[in-house]
């Protein structure tokens, strides 16, 4: 995981993209099947604790926070995202994407204006972000970290549970 962060960092740098001190909240690893999903929370589970596992996008996406935070340098990063494979599509396994707290979405896209950001959820009400494809994997920038979204979603009732039956389909 540590290389791919690394990795990832790298190729920002090399777009001209200055973020001192990356507050780098997450990483994302997509799983291909249901059961890869489950085996990887099942190790997740004895590396983290898990802070919510629910729907979004028609699957499920497990977060955990890791009780050590993956180093990348002086780069800390203390939550894994776990996505299961969207039905009806085919994935490929691995590391997808990581991302990043920043102070401003609009800052940043207008600093960097001839860069391609993706930004249809920058109007998003709740977590608002955007993204920007770099060849070995996905950079998005967000303005608060995954775990306070969290926190935010479980405390509003905002989680959609992941239907008692879902895994059944395996």
């Amino acid at each position: 995981m540590a290389p791919f962060v690394s990795q990832l960092l790298a190729e920002l740098a090399t777009t001209g993209v200055i973020i001192p001190q990356p507050t780098v909240d997450h990483l994302c690893y997509r799983a291909a099947t249901l059961q890869e999903y489950r085996a990887r929370c099942a190790v997740l589970a004895g590396e983290g604790c898990l802070l919510v596992e629910g729907m979004i996008g028609g699957r499920p996406i497990a977060t955990y926070r890791l009780h050590q935070p993956l180093l990348v340098g002086e780069v800390q990063v203390p939550c894994i995202e776990l996505a299961a494979p969207k039905p009806g599509r085919v994935h490929q396994a691995g590391l997808e994407h990581i991302e990043l707290v920043v102070a401003s979405l609009q800052d940043l896209v207008a600093r960097y204006s001839e860069l391609p950001f993706k930004t249809g959820n920058i109007l998003d009400t709740r977590n608002p972000d955007i993204g920007l494809m770099l060849p070995s994997g996905q950079i998005k920038f967000h303005l608060r970290s995954l775990a306070e979204v969290i926190a935010d979603e479980v405390a509003t009732g905002a989680v959609v549970a992941v239907p008692a039956d879902y895994f059944e389909q395996d």
